[in-house]
């Protein structure tokens, strides 16, 4: 049976490459650590796959001993996994949550699965959304497209109005959009994250 140091040194192995977040450095409140875990696996569902770690730490010593960044993490973690970004999680350690990535598609379709009104494909598109998505370049704006076309093609309307596919775009340029980290090029990453939800699409229909 593998020693205690063997087992962390397969874990490093697991989690290297950037799948590790670590909320004991920065020693952040329970809010900013909400804020941390739900940006960073917001991002890491748009480049990764599989399965993540977040250290949160046992909290042993916080004030009366209530460990207030696991539990903050716990209900970012039930909170994404209804929203499509977190397929399941559990404790790897009592201080470390192991967490399996869903699908980019799973994101996209979330909040129709659940019916949410605001998320109605023939919704109207607000004007500061559809001004951004009119400054995209021309293949950036021509993914979007064939995503939200595709993306509505599942949900088996095979005829959409320019309305429906218009306000899809909105949606998905919305939620693709609030997965970018705050460095970087922001066009880029939005046409990776359009070219990997369309794979995706195009995989679950083949």
């Amino acid at each position: 049976m593998p020693d205690a140091n063997a087992l962390r040194a397969l874990e490093r192995l697991r989690f290297a490459g950037g799948r590790t977040l670590n909320l004991r450095t920065g020693l952040p409140t329970g809010d900013e650590a909400a804020l941390r875990v739900d940006r960073w696996l917001r991002t890491k569902q748009v480049e990764l796959s599989g399965d993540v770690l977040i250290i949160t730490g046992r909290g042993a010593s916080s004030l009366g001993g209530v460990p207030v960044i696991r539990e903050s993490t716990r209900r970012v973690l039930n909170r994404l996994r209804r929203a499509g970004v977190v397929a399941s999680y559990g404790e790897n350690t009592p201080g470390s949550f192991v967490v399996t990535l869903a699908p980019l598609r799973d994101l996209l379709q979330a909040p129709r699965r659940r019916g949410a009104r605001h998320t109605d494909p023939g919704a109207a598109v607000h004007a500061d959304v559809a001004g951004a998505i009119d400054g995209l370049k021309s293949e950036t704006l021509a993914g979007l497209r064939a995503l939200a076309l595709r993306a509505i093609e599942a949900l088996g309307v095979r005829q959409p109005t320019a309305d429906m596919v218009n306000a899809e775009m909105q949606r998905q340029f919305t939620l693709l959009a609030s997965s970018a980290p705050g460095s970087g090029d922001p066009d880029r990453w939005l046409a990776d994250a359009i070219a990997r939800a369309r794979r995706e699409f195009e995989d679950s229909l083949a």
